[in-house]
């Protein structure tokens, strides 16, 4: 967000290009979840969520063109961010989301985005987006209250940074009669992190059944054709190896002996209170079982039983890219106790955290977590959460941990205020505010002992912050090939203005994130120096590693995001550089390109409606309000390299 004497705007590139079948494929691949994304917020909220998962789903795989190639105009290439087959299969969800909500014309053929989605198809069961806060839930109301070309502009600009101009010329080619309208609508939207939360995301999704009795009834049914048909195949099959064979497989009632360990409370695995202290690793797998019900074989019993078939009325949640399977062996149990108002048990099979939760007083109402915990390390392994109770959270820290502090990161200055902690259990402290002024960020500093900071060590403070999952995300400064923990009054400060940055990597598998101030910049006109930062959000799964490019102009307030990447390796240890630009504002009310990149740039050009270069990794270049340009940069080898993206 700009400061009141300054004002940014992520650069983007202009030229004209011909998208063929395998480029548009190739986009459609990349960036599905936010083209499924896109779509599900433009469909009219009529259709109902589960409607509009699926319709979402089907329009972003519908978006393939069927001709090999197809033209985009050279004016709505910049929407792309640089790549022309996004900007292409972005317009045709666009094009298709807005026909969904046109009405039936009684002397009209349906368009096809009018008409129930023949794939994907889910039998059984109702799919939507896991709920959110009161904000999200305020947003998609408002959002339900606009055309569908006004929910089309909103989201052109609010996620997708498009200016005013180009979300015009991108309305009017997806069929919207008058894109002024739309716009006014959508009123002076700005990038907006809510639009990024599970709330919106047709890719996280939560199961329920449907109507149980019509089922059964359907059931009958066909439970009586299946048989005739079973008999009838049978009879053709015969004398051969019959048909469906799995050759060695065992009968799929056939009982699995690890399967039925998994289920015996007398076989979870315990690890002894010393054995952090010797072993070989420092992760989950050294934790001892703590609480005060550890020996409770019945609660043990209806856990390891939730886990492995989760009834109807169980609530289950995983973070991405966590399977929600049962448990390959007999797991090891890290905590079984009374916490606040529930009944809580944590357990780790080597791959997975699994807290199981239930109240007090009998099992309605029972939560089931997942979340992927393999290559964790004594850096990553130091805390869980126990319980969510009004904005509060608990944490289960590991045994190497001495001490806790929670610390507001927006203001750096501020002294750490003490946390107690009872046989590893945190008292409770609020977590990270979620709403949009952001008027504070908690985070919690862990002091571990000298035995699990490393031979010849001293006792090491790690930063971690709750990201609405069960193991909190570390923090951490410095250049990704050698991060280190957020120490000092210099790195202190750059997270105060970049924590509010976090809502975009909430919920997403979050391992840790670092922020990397990777360049800094005289501004021109004498308005002090600024400075560049890449915060690159790495995931438990490896993938889908998420990277946010951020200019921090002089002044308090939040960093100006200008750009993002998904999937990216820049920023992080298999390519620790980056390169961005932003169109800024001086005091005086002049335009400027400026542009930053690592130390490995070794010169930095800018192309289109401003041409220059300059030796060096920093650029500045004075620019007309809303100029489009093209950056790219060489390194020091000759190798041309571009922006993140």
């Amino acid at each position: 967000m700009p400061t009141p004497d300054t004002a940014t705007r992520p650069a983007s590139p202009a030229a004209a290009v011909e998208v063929d079948l395998d480029r548009a494929e190739a986009a459609i691949v990349e960036h599905y979840p936010r083209l499924v994304r896109i779509a599900y917020l433009v469909l009219p909220p009529g259709l109902g969520r589960s409607r509009r998962v699926l319709t979402a789903h089907a329009l972003a795989q519908r978006a393939l063109p069927r001709s090999r190639t197809g033209a985009l105009p050279a004016q709505r290439r910049g929407a792309a961010g640089g790549d022309p087959g996004y900007a292409y299969v972005r317009l045709r969800v666009l094009r298709a989301a807005l026909e969904a909500g046109l009405p039936l014309r009684r002397r009209a053929w349906p368009k096809r985005a009018q008409l129930p989605p023949a794939l994907p198809q889910v039998w059984g069961l109702r799919l939507f987006p896991r709920a959110g806060g009161a904000e999200e839930l305020a947003l998609d109301q408002w959002l339900g209250t606009l055309t569908g070309a006004g929910r089309a502009a909103y989201v052109l600009r609010a996620m997708e940074g498009l200016p005013e101009a180009e979300v015009t010329r991108v309305l009017a080619a997806a069929g919207v009669a008058d894109p002024a309208e739309a716009l006014a609508q959508a009123g002076d939207a700005e990038s907006d992190p809510l639009l990024d939360s599970p709330e919106f995301d047709p890719c996280l999704l939560q199961a329920r059944p449907t109507d149980l009795l019509r089922r059964r009834r359907h059931a009958r049914t066909a439970l009586a054709a299946a048989a005739a048909a079973l008999v009838a195949g049978t009879l053709l099959a015969l004398p051969g190896g019959g048909w469906g064979a799995e050759g060695a497989a065992a009968p799929p009632y056939a009982r699995n002996a690890a399967a039925e360990q998994a289920l015996d409370p007398a076989l979870v695995t315990f690890a002894g209170a010393e054995a952090w202290r010797t072993a070989s690793r420092s992760d989950f797998s050294v934790w001892p079982a703590r609480g005060g019900r550890t020996a409770d074989r019945e609660l043990l019993r209806r856990a390891l039983a939730v886990w492995a078939r989760p009834g109807a009325a169980v609530r289950v949640s995983a973070t991405p890219g966590t399977p929600t399977g049962p448990a390959m062996g007999p797991p090891q149990l890290l905590y079984a106790g009374e916490v606040d108002q529930a009944v809580v048990v944590l357990l780790y099979d080597g791959l997975r955290i699994v807290r199981y939760a239930e109240p007090r007083a009998g099992t309605a109402g029972a939560a089931l977590d997942f979340a992927r915990a393999d290559g964790a390390s004594a850096e990553t392994a130091n805390a869980l959460v126990l319980s969510r109770v009004d904005g509060n959270v608990r944490y289960l820290t590991a045994p190497w941990v001495r001490s806790a502090a929670v610390r507001d990161l927006l203001k750096p200055a501020a002294e750490p205020a003490p946390l107690r902690l009872t046989d590893g259990v945190t008292a409770p402290s609020a977590g990270p505010a979620l709403d949009r002024s952001c008027a504070s960020w908690n985070a919690l500093a862990f002091t571990s002992a000298a035995a699990a900071a490393g031979p010849g060590s001293g006792s090491v403070t790690r930063l971690v912050t709750d990201l609405g999952e069960l193991i909190p995300a570390r923090l951490t400064s410095g250049p990704p090939d050698a991060p280190t923990d957020v120490a000092g009054a210099t790195e202190l400060g750059q997270w105060a203005r970049t924590a509010c940055l976090l809502p975009a990597v909430r919920a997403h598998g979050v391992r840790s994130v670092n922020s990397w101030a990777y360049a800094k910049q005289q501004l021109p006109e004498g308005n002090g120096t600024g400075a560049w930062l890449c915060t690159r959000a790495d995931t438990w799964r490896g993938t889908a590693d998420r990277v946010l490019a951020q200019f921090q102009a002089p002044g308090s307030g939040v960093g100006a995001l200008v750009a993002r990447g998904e999937g990216a390796a820049e920023c992080g240890p298999r390519l620790p550089r980056v390169l961005a630009g932003v169109l800024w504002k001086s005091g005086a009310g002049n335009w400027y390109v400026l542009a930053a990149g690592s130390r490995q740039f070794a010169s930095v050009t800018v192309g289109g409606a401003v041409n220059r270069t300059v030796v060096g990794n920093r650029l500045a270049a004075p620019a007309e309000e809303g100029a489009q340009v093209e950056l790219s940069g060489r390194l020091a080898d000759g190798t041309k390299a571009g922006v993140l993206r």
